[in-house]
């Protein structure tokens, strides 16, 4: 069985404290992760400063053509992985194990990741708007005969990673080629792509020093976002809402991601279903940008009743099964509990469960040791309704009728906003709106993300400070 050690700057550290990781359906274990405390990593960030120092003396250039390697390592390479070494199927059946991802989901992210890392230049080109990268480097420069100053928030960068969606690592790929360091707590059912990035870094050429993994329970995650001057945290409503207004953290929650459907294209709403599906169904439905709110003003009784027929069909398989496409949950309780509280929703009038009349047996599936919600589309007949406002970590969709006049001022904070309509006033009103992070104009789904654009927030204005920068010869 695997060892997992911390990585403090890269070199391992054997904690007397270890968590096992355990296969989801067999309880069996499959590795022990040692366990980082908070006053190890209040310690170690006194040598912070060493990470950005050592990866300022390589040129972004040639970080872009490390991480570019490193990807194709992550994908394809044997690494090391703790006290033993791992193939990228290993890997994979890893991370299905401990999570309860499927392992087509596992390989998807896979690729996403290692797309991300192989697409670096054109990505950092995108989120600095063309700046020179040198001017990163020194900290000032010149762009179109101005001076221009750009200054560090941290010389590292903390995450706090979650267990439910390795899909998210994309988000701090482009850290190390913007010279700052990582500084990393593993999910405790996904310590398996951070060690296995980090390894893949080191394999590329990226100084060890630039790195630590620190995996523990919640007093680590408290520990690394208190001690790094920029962090990100990835967590429920109440984590973003706790820090909330807080410039130094970054969280990323539920997206609350939504299709709209304009009266214009409305009538044609039976040729927009894939779209729908796609947008619910991707990713076991555990994304920020899986859709979890179609919105319309008519047809919204047959367009649910449509999706539900689409989404039954979907049930649990073995997770190596090619075709599966619904992860467990591997928290005992959180299933039954997200059950319970989308059944006391349906007791509002005027709120359906579409797909139950089209099933046989009930919503929440036991197999042992894991637990299954099936896909859920609930039909509401107007936005006041509670439960047009959730969202939950697996294929769940509410269809929501809402008059078109009044669909921005209802449906409230969007990560991504699939809007289908030619109407161009209410697309102006769609680029107008504060609360739609992403704004996608067609029948574009809420999961088909663009690299080149910032996903949640721009990485580099979160990590540098733009400032008036002036110099004159001595």
């Amino acid at each position: 069985m695997l060892h997992l050690p911390v990585l403090r700057w890269g070199q391992p550290y054997t904690s007397l404290d270890v968590d096992p990781v355990v296969h989801f359906a067999t309880g069996e274990p499959i590795a022990n992760v040692s366990r980082a405390n908070g006053g190890l990593i209040q310690r170690d960030m006194r040598k912070a400063s060493r990470a950005r120092d050592v990866l300022r003396e390589i040129p972004v250039d040639e970080l872009i053509a490390r991480v570019g390697k490193a990807g194709e390592l992550y994908m394809n390479g044997t690494l090391p992985m703790g006290d033993g070494t791992q193939t990228p199927d290993e890997f994979v059946r890893a991370q299905s194990a401990s999570t309860g991802l499927p392992e087509r989901m596992c390989r998807a992210n896979m690729k996403k990741n290692s797309f991300v890392l192989a697409e670096m230049r054109g990505i950092l080109t995108s989120l600095t708007r063309g700046l020179q990268f040198d001017i990163l480097t020194r900290g000032h420069g010149e762009e179109r005969g101005v001076p221009v100053s750009y200054q560090p928030q941290s010389p590292v960068v903390g995450l706090v990673l979650p267990s439910n969606s390795p899909g998210v690592h994309t988000l701090w790929l482009p850290v190390i080629p913007l010279q700052i360091g990582l500084v990393l707590k593993p999910g405790p059912q996904e310590p398996w792509t951070p060690y296995r990035m980090a390894e893949a870094f080191c394999e590329a050429g990226i100084p060890r020093e630039a790195i630590s993994v620190y995996p523990g329970q919640g007093d680590v995650g408290a520990a690394v976002l208190e001690s790094c001057g920029r962090s990100l945290i990835f967590g429920g409503t109440a984590t973003v809402d706790r820090y909330r207004g807080n410039p130094a953290v970054q969280a990323h929650g539920p997206g609350f991601s939504k299709i709209l459907i304009g009266d214009d294209q409305v009538d044609r709403w039976e040729q927009f279903l894939d779209v729908m599906v796609d947008s619910v169904l991707l990713n076991s439905g555990r994304s920020c940008i899986n859709c979890s709110g179609i919105w319309a003003s008519r047809h919204t009784r047959d367009i649910a009743d449509a999706l539900a027929r689409r989404v039954v069909a979907v049930r649990p398989l073995p997770p190596d099964h090619p075709e599966s496409s619904l992860a467990a949950f591997t928290v005992p309780g959180v299933a039954d509990a997200i059950s319970k509280e989308i059944d006391a929703d349906l007791q509002t009038s005027g709120v359906t469960d579409v797909t139950a009349q089209h099933r046989g047996d009930a919503r929440l599936i036991k197999e042992d040791r894991a637990d299954y919600l099936l896909p859920t589309v609930v039909h509401c007949d107007s936005p006041e309704a509670a439960i047009a406002r959730k969202e939950y970590m697996f294929p769940f969709v509410t269809v929501v009728q809402c008059p078109e006049r009044t669909m921005l001022d209802a449906i409230g904070p969007t990560l991504v906003c699939s809007a289908i309509t030619c109407n161009g006033a209410f697309r102006r009103s769609l680029l107008d709106a504060v609360h739609i992070d992403r704004l996608n104009l067609g029948p574009v789904p809420t999961t088909q993300l663009n690299w080149l654009q910032p996903h949640e927030g721009n990485l580099v204005e979160f990590l540098f400070r733009a400032r008036a920068f002036q110099s004159a010869d001595l």
